[in-house]
């Protein structure tokens, strides 16, 4: 019988890449974005989370053996924090029963490499404590401030997903349920989110030098879902609570031979 997968983020990029590659190896996707998609929502609202379940529920009559959280935004704007974190998250925990009932559950979430850089302290307590009032009243402020402090709210929140995911993921809810829930942290890939941060040579070399990726440089979507595919395949028996780093060597150029 097919596996059936939930992308959230599924209509361009990474998502629709993981998205084809599973379809073309026989699962059956469930896709879910803001439109063009199986499932229309808006995961920065809390209805639109409550939808997602509610009609992935009935999409797969109350079986998913995959989910990938992949849906998120790289503006500089309080949707960003509501998104990637809140509704990444939400998008887990709320489609975490459907993955239950699996015989070989897999979840991942998609991270960042700038997850490595320092985040805003205020914002990251506020994801990691649930606190979104508060979240997003900070985002709010990032948002308003210098291009520097609005550029936080998206490593922050990339970040604070990483560190939820590394929390629950050993969790008897989680790995005791048989759920293997680990992480991709890509680099800079060619997507519509980064089309803007190279449009010139300048601009990518500018661009790489704050995201240094020695190995091939900026790669496309494919790449990521093949490294998805695995993660999420039957094969992907014990990695628990890993977070990929698949960017072209940034985190090993950043932080040495550090591995925390």
């Amino acid at each position: 019988m097919a596996r059936t997968a939930v992308i959230t983020g599924s209509a361009s990029g990474i998502g629709a890449a993981t998205a084809r590659l599973l379809t073309e190896r026989g699962y059956r996707v469930i896709g879910v974005d803001i439109a063009g998609a199986d499932v229309n929502v808006d995961l920065t609202t809390a209805e639109g989370r409550e939808r997602l379940v509610t009609e992935v529920t009935d999409l797969s009559d109350g079986t998913v053996d995959v989910v990938i959280a992949n849906a998120g935004l790289s503006s500089p704007t309080v949707a960003t924090a509501a998104v990637n974190y809140f509704g990444a998250v939400a998008t887990l925990e709320g489609l975490r029963p459907l993955l239950a009932a699996s015989a070989a559950p897999r979840a991942v979430a998609t991270a960042s490499m700038a997850s490595l850089f320092p985040p805003d302290e205020t914002l990251l307590e506020a994801f990691l404590t649930g606190d979104e009032q508060t979240a997003l009243a900070r985002a709010g402020e990032l948002a308003a401030g210098t291009p520097e402090q609005a550029s936080l709210i998206y490593g922050t929140s990339k970040r604070a997903l990483a560190r939820w995911m590394r929390r629950v993921a050993a969790t008897p809810e989680w790995a005791g349920a048989g759920i293997a829930l680990n992480g991709v942290a890509p680099g800079v890939v060619a997507t519509p989110m980064t089309a803007d941060l190279t449009t010139t040579e300048e601009a990518k070399a500018a661009l790489l030098q704050r995201v240094p990726m020695p190995l091939n440089g900026i790669f496309e979507p494919l790449d990521v879902a093949y490294l998805m595919a695995w993660l999420v395949s039957e094969e992907n028996a014990h990695l628990c609570g890993q977070m990929i780093f698949i960017d072209g060597g940034s985190d090993a150029v950043i932080r040495g031979d550090s591995t925390w």
